[in-house]
């Protein structure tokens, strides 16, 4: 690989990272060729660019990105890594728990970055997976907001109802 080539390497994964609140870091190494290129497919289904990169042009590229610390990161930087880029914060972690199912625990978990906060270490990948997304969070809290209508509704249905609406009925024509 050349100096030019290294360097627009650098400008691209500066790019990628800067934009992108999430990422993980991986190794695949042990991964034959279909087990990668089915890794790769389950990838593109959920929305998750995955890129095999060089430890050292990775590093070089945190290190270019300006108002974020990556360096609890630079631990990880061993071996093979494979950068998954996300949107949501929980899908990468639960791709590599589903695909590890089938690939005798491959890819290995090393490190990851979500909003602002570096996890490094296999252990906490299962963390990672209980992670719910801003969708699911905001889910919930519509959900505990409707229960309290949801209840009122159900007995003015139900025979405490029709009494309610019997009173509601009398105090109107009044």
């Amino acid at each position: 690989m050349t100096k030019e080539q290294k360097n627009q390497e650098i400008a691209d994964l500066v790019e990628v990272l800067g934009n992108s609140p999430v990422f993980y870091l991986a190794n695949a190494e042990s991964l034959n060729a279909q087990a990668t290129g089915a890794l790769r497919r389950e990838c593109f289904k959920q929305n998750v660019q995955m890129r095999v990169v060089k430890n050292s042009l990775l590093k070089k590229a945190l290190e270019r990105i300006d108002g974020k610390d990556y360096s609890p990161l630079y631990s990880a930087l061993k071996g093979n890594t494979a950068v998954l880029t996300s949107e949501v914060a929980n899908v990468p972690a639960r791709l590599i728990k589903e695909f590890r199912k089938k690939n005798q625990d491959k890819p290995v978990f090393k490190a990851a970055f979500i909003q602002e906060d570096c996890y490094v270490g296999e252990d906490l990948l299962d963390t990672l997976v209980a992670l719910k997304s801003k969708e699911e969070l905001v889910g919930d809290i519509i959900a505990l907001l409707q229960s309290p209508a949801k209840n009122v509704v159900s007995a003015l249905q139900g025979n405490a109802g029709h009494k309610v609406a019997g009173i509601v009925k009398a105090l109107g024509e009044r």
